[in-house]
């Protein structure tokens, strides 16, 4: 029995693919309490906005958004309008000062209220906050480093207590039916300098393996065939709650589930990848060839500075293994440019390391200055014309290491997961190959007939146009 119709409702979901599971498990409490989701803002009663809160142009981005929402408030479009999400949890009550139209903050740890919040917006209940409690924890102390100096191990973070993982099942997903993302874990215990994520979603805890299976067969049973696994960090799954890394028992677990087809893995931090995770990546018959692994930056001084606790040294043994435990294995990696202490030298190495390891794909951000992040005391802070800079520098050597590699799948055949009709040019097809993930990689159109969303098919690479290839399928399944 259906519960009764409260109101209309909206969703807008920024940010990572974590932030959209978020949006996905709110949204299945939302219909299932009673709220009928609409698809345009201006049609609903409330309009729930989950934001990013991770860098500043992400923060710009969210507070356009609530603004836009905020407007339509004005106008009598819109009764309510909820602000959830990681900027909701970062800025807490200081948001509802910057943007007092606001009706409520759910912060990370409060959207399984976010049913209950909407009752009391639409209610007419004032203004407030609810978001993850002061929580007692310890303080660890941070000697910051210089360019040349080691890091210590200490820094200064407030450790939240422990914060249960979510129930990530029974979700309301707005993905094509054929793909989803499943977290297999929330928060992160990294303390890297430059970033804000602990702060936003507290220490790394461990969904289980048996609640991990259950999700990932339900989505399953719903027509999922690719099953993409995110995490603030996922070689690190299992350490907090079972004592050791388990990821590869976890990874032998989902590759037995009948009806996914792919397996593909994101945010790989580059410690703990030990030996039975590279054989399980190899041999296992689902997991797809492809690692998200940031690393960045590769040179020392650089890496001392961030705290991320891996040298370059041990960064090319790590791809030298992974590349030789799994064949045919497309990388996937981030850097930061212009990290405060980075010199021309610093940049220069970086470059020739990206033309030499030859990733697939890659991605290059600018350092955004945290508020309350370790990296802000730093000397050495670096323009925002340099960064710009050194960003286009960069991307232009990978835009050449990544063309040859697509002028070299030429001739050569791959199976590729249709996601729909391309609308620009009849008789094609919108696919990706097991190099390609969703929104963040490109493309493979491929030339076929009576293709459906959610078909994987063999594709005969034709011709390659800069990132994207061109194919004509051969068969499907």
């Amino acid at each position: 029995m259906s519960a009764p119709l409260k109101g209309s409702l909206a969703f807008v979901t920024l940010g990572c693919a974590k932030n959209l599971v978020d949006s996905e498990a709110m949204l299945g409490q939302l219909t299932a309490s009673g709220y009928a989701l609409q698809a345009s803002p201006e049609e609903a009663d409330v309009v729930v906005v989950n934001t990013c809160g991770f860098i500043e142009a992400a923060r710009q981005e969210s507070l356009g958004v609530i603004e836009e929402m905020l407007e339509l408030k004005r106008q009598g479009k819109v009764r309510a309008v909820v602000v959830a999400g990681c900027l909701a949890e970062r800025k807490k009550e200081e948001l509802l000062q910057e943007v007092p139209e606001v009706d409520h903050l759910v912060g990370v740890f409060g959207r399984e209220e976010i049913a209950a919040v909407c009752d009391q917006v639409l209610a007419g209940r004032p203004a407030t906050a609810t978001t993850k409690p002061a929580a007692k924890g310890r303080k660890r102390s941070l000697a910051l480093p210089t360019a040349t100096d080691p890091l210590t191990e200490q820094r200064t973070l407030f450790r939240p207590a422990p914060i249960k993982a979510l129930n990530d099942q029974a979700r309301l997903r707005i993905t094509p039916r054929h793909f989803a993302y499943l977290k297999i874990s929330e928060g992160c215990d990294r303390l890297c300098t430059f970033c804000a994520i602990p702060g936003m979603r507290g220490k790394h805890v461990t969904k289980p393996i048996e609640q991990v299976v259950a999700e990932a067969r339900e989505l399953a049973a719903d027509g999922v065939r690719e099953l993409i696994l995110v995490a603030q960090d996922t070689t690190y799954y299992g350490l907090d709650l079972y004592g050791r890394v388990r990821l590869h028992e976890l990874l032998e677990q989902l590759d037995q589930i009948d009806g996914l087809d792919w397996i593909r893995i994101l945010y790989v931090y580059p410690m703990y990848l030990t030996d039975e995770l590279l054989r399980t990546l190899g041999s296992a018959r689902k997991i797809i060839p492809y690692i998200d692994m940031p690393l960045q930056h590769i040179s020392d001084p650089l890496l001392r500075r961030m705290a991320r606790r891996v040298t370059r040294a041990e960064t090319e043994d790590l791809i030298g293994r992974l590349r030789q435990a799994v064949p045919g294995l497309t990388m996937r990696t981030t850097f930061i440019v212009g990290f405060p202490g980075e010199t021309d030298e610093h940049f220069t190495e970086l470059c020739d390391f990206v033309e030499t390891a030859r990733f697939e794909r890659m991605g290059v951000f600018t350092y955004s200055l945290e508020p309350g992040t370790p990296a802000v005391k730093l000397e050495d802070h670096v323009s925002e014309d340099v960064k710009e800079e050194r960003r286009g520098r960069l991307m232009e050597v990978q835009q050449g290491v990544a063309f040859a590699w697509a002028k070299a799948q030429v001739g050569r055949e791959l199976e590729a997961i249709i996601d729909g009709p391309d609308g620009e040019a009849p008789g094609w097809y919108v696919g990706r190959g097991t190099a390609d993930a969703p929104d963040i990689d490109p493309i493979v159109k491929v030339k076929g007939k009576n293709l459906a969303a959610g078909d994987i098919a063999r594709v005969k690479i034709t011709s390659a146009d800069g990132y994207d290839l061109l194919g004509r399928s051969l068969s499907v399944r």
